[in-house]
């Protein structure tokens, strides 16, 4: 597990989750959460053997590499009438995004 925030200086946290499924390998997948609860962000793609991996993996991940995941991750779970300009950044603020100043 690793604390981060995003660019709006929210704390979040990147985690793994272990997949029930007969597979031996790829059974543990990243997961993003703001600290404190709150919904998960699954990052499925992202995968590793064991949780032992899965842990150093994330605890030598930078900020940068956190918030692009947190930035790939919520375009997955915007809300209904979520505003994103043509860079997918968000109109008006929102997860890992600055969003437009003064918008």
């Amino acid at each position: 597990m690793k604390r981060f925030t995003d660019e709006e200086g929210r704390p979040w946290v990147a985690t793994a989750l272990e997949e029930d499924t007969p597979r031996h390998h790829g059974r543990w997948y990243m997961v993003l959460h703001p600290e404190g609860g709150g919904p998960e962000l699954m990052l499925p793609e992202v995968r590793w053997h064991n949780r032992h991996t899965a842990e150093r993996t994330l605890l030598t991940m930078s900020e940068f590499e956190l918030r692009r995941r947190l930035r790939m991750a919520s375009r997955r779970h915007d809300t209904p009438g979520a505003q994103r300009d043509s860079f997918g950044q968000w109109e008006k603020g929102g997860p890992g995004s600055r969003g437009v100043v003064g918008g």
